[in-house]
This record gives structure tokens, sequence and C-alpha cells, in this order.
């Protein structure tokens, strides 16, 4: 029952979690700790994600397919985790569709991940962000089944998958999932888009609020900061997928048609 109560609180488990419940117990080893973990999961009561990953299957249920939350598998791959990106968007609950990758932060992520139907896919931290020791700038926290999860605020989401679209999806998914959210803190998204230090980013920031300045209140005072750094040449929207397009000369960006006039088959 001792160990119930453990199981019960951590859906999601990681193996030093259980080493720290032990210990609340007085029970240190590691020989505990396997004879323990290896007599759940011959039960059918824990099942192993990765090495030192854990889910608890309730007993009865079917180890196969009874549902494991991917979002604190994700969470728990490392220590730091940062669900981010399009995960981000979905943990908010504003991603225009859901997908079976799921891609989290960390300053050291392990190798790609498969658990079921889902890839986990750990990215570095941006190296603007390490340099100037803020890592943790834009996280918070949200609950997952009495679990704390850190995950990107919607803020830096926005900026982050700008930055990196590629693993966000197409530019349709991203600016239908992005015009789901009705609020922005603007003083924070300008704040950590120039805290990125990437202009080409930066004037993607400032191209995405210049086109929906009414519907987020966007103010002069925000896209200033931004349009002064913004590229001195034209870049690609897209480095990675230069199609043609239109010189946006306010932001210096290249932008597909078919995104400015919002004809997604164009843009896919």
């Amino acid at each position: 029952m001792k160990h119930e109560t453990f199981f019960r609180k951590h859906p999601v488990f990681t193996g030093e979690e259980f080493n720290d419940h032990l210990a609340s117990l007085g029970k240190t080893g590691p020989r505990t700790r396997e004879s323990l973990l290896n007599y759940h999961r011959n039960t059918g009561h824990v099942i192993l994600i990765r090495r030192g990953l854990y889910a608890v299957i309730p007993i009865g249920a079917d180890t196969d397919s009874y549902p494991v939350d991917p979002f604190l598998v994700a969470a728990k791959l490392t220590a730091d985790a940062v669900l981010s990106y399009h995960t981000a968007l979905e943990v908010h609950g504003y991603a225009y569709s859901i997908r079976e990758h799921l891609t989290y932060s960390a300053s050291r992520p392990v190798s790609p991940v498969t658990f079921r139907s889902h890839v986990f896919r750990g990215v570095r931290y941006p190296q603007s962000l390490c340099r100037a020791e803020k890592v943790d700038f834009g996280v918070t926290t949200v609950d997952r089944a009495g679990l704390e999860v850190r995950v990107t605020s919607l803020e830096r989401t926005l900026v982050d998958v700008l930055d990196r679209p590629a693993l966000s999806g197409s530019w349709e998914e991203i600016w239908r999932s992005l015009e789901a959210i009705e609020f922005f803190d603007l003083e924070k998204v300008v704040e950590y888009a120039l805290l990125l230090g990437n202009a080409t980013t930066i004037a993607k920031v400032g191209f995405y609020l210049e086109q929906h300045r009414e519907s987020l209140m966007v103010e002069e005072s925000h896209l200033k900061p931004l349009r002064d750094h913004r590229p001195r040449q034209p870049h690609y929207l897209d480095s990675s997928n230069r199609k043609s397009g239109k010189v946006v000369g306010d932001w210096n960006l290249v932008v597909p048609v078919g995104l400015l006039k919002r004809t997604w088959g164009e843009v896919l």
C-alpha cells in the first residue's frame, strides 16, 4: 500500500523519483529498487518506457492499450525538459492539429524515443539563452494528472515556432494555431525575440504582429524595437524552404505569396 500511494501520484515516474520514495521509507540500495520494479513490471502494474522511465498501469488494465499521457513522458525524459514548439501549443490547447511527434527542449536531450505511436524528440536550448543564463525565460508550469509539467509560455511559444518552423509543421498549421490565441503579453514577446538575437526571427515576429495588429492590439512601441533589429538584406521566411515569394520591405522578409493571401494550398 505504501507503494500504491506513490504510483497513484506518479502515473509516469523516473528511477530517481522511485529512489527518493524508497529512501523516504528507509529503504535504500539498487537491489531493493530493482527487485520492487521487477515485481511490479511482472504483474503488469508498471511498464518500461525507456531506461529509467516508467508508467503505471492500473491493476487489471491492458498494458498494451491503457492510455499513458505522452506529455508526461516528454516532460520526464530529462530533468530539465520543457515542452516546447508545437507540443507547447498542444498543451495549451491551441494547436490546429494534433501530432504524434512531441518536442521538448533541454540542455542535453536524450536520443529520440519511440513509445507506442509517439516519437519524442529533444532539442537543445538556444545558445543565446544559455549564454545569457536565461533558459527558463518564459517557462511556466501546467498540471497534468496532478504532476507539474514545464512548458513554454504562449509568448515564448509564439517566437519559438516562428524561429524554428520545421518543428511545428506547415505555415498553415503555425498560422492557424497562433491565430487561435486571443491574447499575448506583447512586451514579453518582444523581449524574448530580442533575447534570441536572430535578426530573421525578430523580423518574422514583427511581421506576424503587424499582420495581426488590430486583433492583438499591437502598437508601434512593440514593432519599433523589432524593426530596428530586422535583417539588413531580405531573408527568406523559412531558410530551409526557399520558395519564391514577395519581399515585405518593412521586415526584409521574403514571404510566400500563399501565406500573404492565406491560400494555404500554395503554402504547403
